[in-house]
């Protein structure tokens, strides 16, 4: 019997909220399955609103994964609104998909993808408008199985509470492989149970079954361990790592949004993980190792993407882009085939040290120029070192100047607060630096009208990171710095006008620090803040620091931790980590002497690219059975035999 649509519900109250249309669903290249003849079903979740959920490549690329299988049935939802969430509870509809406007709980598997701490309190306003009890253990037959997944999902120990299971690392096969799973389970009669099929996701898919791991602490608050408590499960659950990603080119047919949202292009993933050692940085250090993506793969996903979307911008991703061993031939290539197209190349994130002058020149040959932002992170050279952020301030001036040389007026300069051992005038610097972009981008282009963006954000340190044993600043601490370097960077006159200012506060920050490196004991205070009214946390028009901080200090009054303790207390080596049992690849040992480099009072050690030196035995190629997969490979993109057209921009 097919899931009933409850469209006939929700459509009287769509008058009633603000974008309405992002309800409705019917994009370009969405699907719609037949329910009765699919075996399992998912609803795929990214928990924000649809502006900011419908560009993400990683719901985007399983969607299709998932849709193209025989029997296999994907759709998709969103966070609402609290405008609309009201009125769903006032009148009974349930969460519901955007393909058929199906509830949620009908499904097989809730699939949510965090690519932030901060939509935790959404995943709970989700499951409580699904229908579906918020805690896993008082779940039952009827239910789906909730997974998460995404780079948040490398520390789910303070949601463990309210998952049934969570998925480490790229999700391509993993979610065949629970697919394959629960279709077996199913045909063979549900035997187990729930519980049953549990265990089959946690000893045969790979999956983190929380209930199937207990945490004993110690008095004064730590862990004492993490173990398993049935036979079979691993001690440790390792990440799930594709390679070869020329056999994995999605999204072929990308979804084109009904309305307005934060990325309004075709995203391709030129290649995927980065060795670049920023000890900061968990994207770089969960995505291990490098994996190119082809140029001619390359080539025939843009052919395909931009002839079944009609977008007009195409974005070249990676957390590196510029690093591609082949990026100027990708390129230029691209700018030869959509010549006269008016199809824009943009890159959204660019190393300093990697951009030059045939890269800018191809990227504005197609009559566009969208912003560059380049990320120094530290202000000066010692803190740079300190982060392992191998950029000069030659490099820096010598790279702003190729891209207002090339026609460009505007750069947007990013950096951290807060980082390990930074002092006042680390930050302080970061408007002399500012300063001297402007004065060379005058120089380069002889013109007053550049401008260049500052824009800086708490740091916060993340599992699987040398910083994750850090003591994270107080929030008082970085808005202190943060308005000094406002009035630095205001005060002179010559310049002023020509630097912009953004800036995040430091309390949103001790928040996304509690919620990424707690354990299970976290759960309460997220369930407290929620039902206290917290929603769309990443939002700083919705969030509460103070409703934060109240509820944290009630949740855990009981216990012999605190906000502090999670978040600007630093840790020992002996200490159990919440994540110490889920395996990223990389050897704890290797990430500790990182951390001692990091701090050497003599000046940091910096650790080079193992791309282009020897390995320097992070861990993640043995432990997972992985390699390096870079080119060159010499091949060309050939001229297309007709430009594709485009359906719109």
């Amino acid at each position: 019997m097919g899931a009933e649509s409850v469209f006939a519900r929700l459509e009287p109250l769509l008058p009633l909220v603000r974008k309405p249309i992002q309800y409705v669903g019917g994009e370009l290249n969405s699907v719609v399955k037949d329910w009765d003849a699919a075996e399992v079903r998912w609803a795929l979740m990214y928990p924000d609103a649809y502006e900011v959920g419908i560009p993400n490549q990683g719901v985007q690329i399983l969607y299709e994964v998932l849709n193209e299988r025989p029997g296999v049935l994907a759709e998709r939802t969103y966070s609402v609104w609290p405008d609309l969430e009201h009125l769903m509870r006032e009148h009974g509809v349930p969460q519901f998909t955007l393909e058929a406007h199906r509830p949620v709980r009908d499904f097989d598997v809730f699939g949510i993808s965090f690519a932030t701490e901060l939509g935790y309190t959404n995943l709970l306003t989700a499951l409580d408008l699904a229908g579906i009890p918020l805690a896993a253990a008082d779940r039952g037959e009827g239910d789906p199985i909730v997974l998460a997944g995404g780079h948040a999902a490398f520390n789910p120990e303070p949601i463990a509470e309210f998952l049934d299971g969570a998925v480490l690392g790229d999700g391509e096969q993993a979610v065949l492989a629970i697919t394959e799973v629960i279709r077996g389970w199913k045909r063979e009669g549900r035997p187990g149970g729930r519980d049953g099929l549990l265990l089959r996701l946690a000893t045969g898919a790979g999956v983190y079954v929380p209930r199937f791991y207990d945490v004993d602490y110690l008095p004064d608050g730590r862990i004492r361990r993490v173990a398993p408590n049935r036979p079979g499960v691993p001690h440790t659950v390792a990440k799930h790592t594709v390679m070869d990603l020329d056999n994995w080119a999605y999204p072929r047919r990308p979804l084109v949004p009904v309305h307005e949202s934060v990325h309004e292009r075709f995203s391709v993933e030129i290649f995927r993980g980065c060795t670049r050692g920023c000890r900061f940085c968990q994207a770089g250090m969960i995505t291990r190792p490098v994996r190119e993506r082809s140029i001619t793969t390359i080539g025939d996903m843009v052919e395909q993407g931009v002839t079944a979307s009609g977008f007009a911008e195409v974005g070249l991703l990676s957390l590196s882009s510029a690093d591609h061993s082949e990026i100027n031939e990708i390129a230029k290539g691209l700018a030869d085939r959509y010549e006269g197209a008016n199809l824009g190349l943009s890159l959204p994130s660019t190393r300093v040290d990697a951009f030059n002058v045939t890269l800018a020149n191809e990227l504005a040959r197609g009559g566009r120029r969208s912003g560059l932002t380049f990320a120094p992170e530290g202000g000066t050279e010692r803190m740079r070192k300190v982060i392992n952020k191998m950029v000069t301030e030659d490099d820096l001036i010598r790279t702003v100047t190729t891209a207002y040389a090339s026609g460009w007026r505007q750069v947007k300069l990013y950096f951290m607060c807060g980082l390990p051992t930074e002092t006042d005038e680390d930050v302080a610097a970061i408007a002399d630096l500012a300063k001297k972009v402007i004065k060379a981008g005058r120089e380069a282009s002889g013109r007053r009208d550049i401008r260049c963006t500052v824009s800086i954000g708490a740091f916060v340190p993340k599992p699987h990171t040398p910083f994750q044993w850090a003591a994270q600043e107080a929030h008082e601490t970085v808005d202190t710095r943060l308005r000094s370097l406002g009035a630095a960077l205001r005060s002179d006159p010559g310049y002023g006008r020509a630097v912009g200012y953004r800036y995040h506060d430091g309390r949103p920050s001790i928040i996304e620090g509690l919620l990424s490196r707690g354990d299970r004991r976290v759960a309460k205070v997220i369930k407290a803040a929620w039902t206290d009214g917290a929603r769309f946390d990443g939002w700083s028009e919705h969030f509460s620091f103070d409703r934060w901080e109240r509820c944290t200090a009630a949740a855990l009054a009981n216990e012999p931790v605190d906000l502090d303790w999670y978040t600007t207390r630093e840790r020992e080596y002996s200490e159990v980590l919440p994540w110490d049992h889920l395996d990223a690849g990389l050897d704890r040992d290797w990430l500790w002497q990182d951390w001692e480099d990091a701090r050497d009072t003599s000046g940091a050690r910096e650790v080079d690219d193992c791309r282009w030196t020897p390995c320097y035995d992070c861990g993640v190629c043995p432990a997972m059975g992985t390699e390096i997969q870079t080119g060159p490979s010499g091949a060309t993109l050939l001229p297309l035999p007709t430009v594709p057209a485009r359906a719109g921009g």
